[in-house]
Order: C-alpha cells, then sequence, then structure tokens
C-alpha cells in the first residue's frame, strides 16, 4: 500500500483531483480481464488498476476486475466495448489481428522494438495517433496500461535442433510471429493461456509460446515439455491495453480521464521493472526442474527474419492501417538507430 499512496499524493498534487473530483458523477464500470488475476504480471497488473483507481480517485472512479469468462467470453471483449455492452477489457492490443493486423504493431513486432524505442515512438513518433485512430472507428478508446519484457521464443515437446526442424509442427503462437511461423512451415495455433496447457499435454499441439519466464513457470509448461528456446524474438516487447467504450470516456470528466491516464502510466513502470527483475529467479527455477534453456544460433535468427520481412510486406499490401503503423514504426527505428548505436555499450 506505501506505493499506492505515494501515487495517489502525486496525482492529486499534480492535478488538485481532490477538489476537482467533488463535482464529478461517479463512475462505476466492470472491466473483463482476457488473464486471471492470479496470473503474474499479465492478469496481476490488470487486477492493480482495480485498487489504483479507487485510491487515485478517492473512490470516484471505480474499475472492476472480472475473471475471464465472468461477464463474456475473452475473445468477445472487443465487440461487446465497441457497442458498449461491456464500459471495459484489460487485454492485448495482438489479439484483435483479425480485426486488422495493425493491431499487432503495438504489442507483437516480430524483431521489433525494445521498450525504450517503443516508447518513444508511441508517445513522441507518431505511433499514438495511429493507435487512437485504429481503436476509435470501432467505437473504442485505449490505452497502454502495463507492458510485458521480451517474450520466450516457445517450448517444444520434441528436440528442436535449428529451425530446419520447426516444419510440420503445430504451434500455440499469435498474430504477426504466427504468420512468421506458417512461412517455417508450422501450423500456427491461436489458443487462450488455461488451454495451452492440456492441448501441449495431449498432443493436440507440438509447441507452444505465450509468455516471459514468470508466466509460464505459473501455468506449468515445464511439466509437458523440457525444450525452452530464446529470444523471443516475435515479441521483444508487449503493450498490454485498457480497452473502454469510446461514448463512456468521451463522458469522463478531464480529471478522470487523466487519473485513468496517470493509473496506467503507472502500471506500464511497473510491469517493466518487475518483468525485469524477475525472470532470473524463474529461469533458474525451470532449470531446477529439467528444462533446457536454448538459444537461436545467428543464421537461425537471419532465416526467421526473412521470413518476417516477407510476411510485413504481405501485411502491408492487404491493410492500409498496418502499412501505416509498421512504415511509421520502421521511420522511428531508422532515425533512433544513430543515438542507439552511440549509447550501446560493449559487455564487460
Amino acid at each position: 500500500m506505501p506505493k499506492l499512496r505515494v501515487l495517489a499524493a502525486s496525482v492529486a498534487f499534480a492535478l488538485g483531483a481532490t477538489c476537482a473530483t467533488a463535482a464529478d458523477k461517479p463512475v462505476r464500470w466492470n472491466m473483463q480481464s482476457w488473464f486471471p488475476s492470479k496470473l503474474p504480471q499479465a492478469g496481476s497488473i490488470g487486477k492493480a488498476i482495480e485498487t489504483k483507481i479507487n485510491v487515485v480517485s478517492g473512490g470516484n472512479v471505480q474499475i472492476k476486475f472480472f475473471e475471464p469468462g465472468a461477464l463474456v467470453p475473452p475473445p468477445q471483449c472487443f465487440d461487446s466495448v465497441a457497442s458498449g455492452a461491456l464500459p471495459a477489457c484489460w487485454s492485448t492490443p495482438a489479439y484483435w489481428h483479425g480485426k486488422d493486423p495493425a493491431f499487432s504493431v503495438f504489442s507483437a513486432v516480430p524483431f521489433g522494438p525494445g521498450w525504450a524505442e517503443l516508447l518513444g515512438w508511441f508517445y513522441n513518433g507518431g505511433g499514438r495517433e495511429i493507435y487512437d485512430e485504429l481503436y476509435h472507428k470501432h467505437g473504442i478508446h485505449a490505452m497502454p496500461c502495463g507492458g510485458m519484457v521480451p517474450e520466450a521464443s516457445g517450448w517444444f515437446k520434441k528436440d528442436i535442433k535449428s529451425v530446419k526442424d520447426l516444419k510440420g509442427l503445430k504451434m500455440r503462437i499469435l498474430g504477426l510471429g504466427g504468420s512468421t511461423m506458417e512461412k517455417m512451415g508450422v501450423s500456427p495455433q491461436l489458443l487462450p493461456g488455461g488451454e495451452v496447457y492440456p492441448a501441449l499435454e495431449l498432443g493436440t499441439i507440438d509447441a507452444a509460446e505465450f509468455a516471459a519466464p514468470t508466466v509460464d513457470l505459473a501455468l506449468g509448461f515445464h511439466q509437458v515439455a523440457k525444450s525452452y528456446w530464446f529470444p523471443g524474438w516475435h515479441q521483444p516487447s508487449t503493450f498490454y491495453d485498457l480497452m473502454m467504450n469510446k461514448k463512456n470516456w468521451d463522458g469522463l470528466s478531464k480529471t478522470q480521464q487523466a487519473q485513468i491516464e496517470s493509473v496506467c502510466g503507472d502500471n506500464v513502470r511497473q510491469l517493466i521493472a518487475e518483468g525485469e527483475a524477475s525472470q532470473t529467479k524463474a529461469l533458474r527455477e525451470l532449470q531446477s526442474k529439467g528444462v533446457k534453456i536454448n538459444r537461436w544460433s545467428k543464421s537461425d535468427l537471419d532465416e526467421l527474419h526473412k521470413a518476417w520481412i516477407t510476411v510485413a510486406g504481405e501485411y502491408s499490401a492487404k491493410s492500409p492501417m498496418f502499412k501505416r503503423a509498421w512504415e511509421s514504426q520502421q521511420a522511428f527505428r531508422k532515425d533512433y538507430k544513430m543515438w542507439k548505436d552511440l549509447q550501446t555499450l560493449p559487455e564487460y
């Protein structure tokens, strides 16, 4: 609770929230989550929205977290929020890849930017404007409200020596990474987190990626697969976001909007820091349970990157919004490279 008190005090000071909220109409929203609250980081940081916004707003804004499926099946979140049937949903943009592949540019870009670049592009390089346009045309206002550190490349039931061994596998992998793996001869499958373990155990799939080691450990994938691969080329950084019905968002006061923005900004900070600090412990525990940790060779990564560039070109031809987002992000990264190269130290 001390962290929450500091957050509440700082926001109240900056916004004059104590006085401003007195005349604001109280907000009581239900928020359906894609991730269970007990799932480290992906779920727990969504649950934190409920606590933080209550403290920061002095109870004027309340957003109640509901476990996956409690209100609607998670895949229905997007349409439910768009129609106004649900005020809010906790998810990640990549899950709406089927609506438009441009959504994946904000959470799951193969060989994409790390956190410094992603935040720079999103907030100061044109990304936010495209993101808003993408959601707004569906009647949704969204904002980044958490961030996953680089993910693992995947779990494999059989021993993999190189990307040549991927051909013919059925693998749980989403969005742009899935399309890239398809070029490698993989059959991609999109499954919710709760279905991945039984699918691996029963042999319905041969491999799976889901998240970072802390999350994968909690889901128990090590009990049914022992070959664990890195780096997570398909998802170097991931936004989780809070989706809200746009009419509901527009109906909030400026203070209430700022309070939600502040909570979400703090969530991003918390989850990146927490994620970076906790992965080594999880990796060591996985090793103690017999998991073999592997790293793709440079030649393997080159093959994956070549496949990805082909996929990016195909999606650019299909989706004008994807093309805009992808080209905007690439332009920012090209410009950013001078600064990045000058400041990147060799390892000591």
